[in-house]
């Protein structure tokens, strides 16, 4: 009868293994697809930037835009971004940060995806983040995060692709592209995207030569005590800018919730490694 048991039980670790196996990998091809999808929106022939483009645009919105591309960059919307850094899994008080490597594929507003790879408890960590899914797994094998599929998870993700639209792509938040800008005196621009019965409303604040200092939003977020969805909220502070390809764009992020409160938790601190814009595949 033991013989049998340990037999039976050898199987159903087995075939948990298989299971922990085929999951992963339809993760690792979600993945795949969702990348392919977003970089086919790269336009093959972008148009070139013309500071005429910005006219009729909040005082602020043109400050930043023309600070952000150089006339006759080519508009492209859809950028890779690879980034190392930290990424804090506690809270304020007790952080504990892992160490961060990731790559990010951002098509604002139709998607991003964020591939991770970490470490926890000295075991490897991956995973990735896209508007219907957080996913993380140590060992390549078994989850330690799973979440997405609900209208409030795509809510909140939606306002972190807007944000890092502000950061990274420039081109996709243009007059045309659906973006509608407003002002609030010299220094302040707020940009809303829309898409698919999501929208968000990021805030802008401007250095004196139009760069992004801030980018602070209310966001649609269960990062709190009582893991309830509400509005919180959340903002990036900017740093050290560098020329892409005719974009100026930062390669230092630090962002958390609570921000502009004695809550704030900057639990993502990022430099950026590369920022590229692929031709459409």
């Amino acid at each position: 009868m033991l013989a049998e048991s340990l037999s039976i039980a050898g199987l159903g670790g087995v075939a948990a293994l298989a299971a922990l196996g085929l999951r992963a990998r339809a993760d690792r091809r979600a993945d795949g697809g969702e990348r392919a999808r977003l970089l086919a929106l790269q336009p093959a022939r972008p148009a070139r930037f013309d500071p005429a483009l910005l006219a009729g645009l909040p005082l602020p919105a043109r400050r930043f835009l023309a600070f952000a591309i150089a006339p006759g960059t080519p508009l492209w919307p859809v950028a890779e971004i690879t980034m190392e850094g930290t990424l804090a899994l506690g809270s304020r008080a007790a952080p504990r940060p892992l160490p961060m490597a990731a790559r990010e594929t951002l098509a604002a507003p139709s998607g991003l995806l964020w591939e991770l790879e970490s470490r926890l408890l000295g075991l490897p960590l991956a995973g990735s983040d896209a508007l219907g899914w957080t996913r993380m797994r140590i060992l390549g094998l078994v989850p330690v995060a799973r979440a997405g599929g609900s209208a409030d998870f795509a809510r909140s993700a939606f306002g972190r692709l807007v944000a890092e639209a502000v950061f990274w792509t420039p081109a996709a938040l243009l007059p045309g592209t659906g973006a509608r800008w407003e002002g609030d005196g010299a220094d302040v621009a707020r940009v809303t995207l829309a898409r698919g019965g999501l929208a968000q409303t990021v805030t802008v604040r401007l250095g004196a030569d139009g760069r992004p200092r801030e980018v602070v939003f209310d966001r649609w977020t269960d990062a709190n005590p009582a893991r309830r969805y509400r509005l919180q909220p959340f903002g990036g502070i900017l740093g050290d800018f560098r020329d892409v390809e005719g974009f100026r764009l930062p390669f230092r992020v630090t962002a958390g919730n609570h921000f502009g409160t004695p809550e704030w938790f900057p639990f993502f601190r990022a430099e950026v490694a590369a920022i590229r814009f692929p031709a459409r595949p």
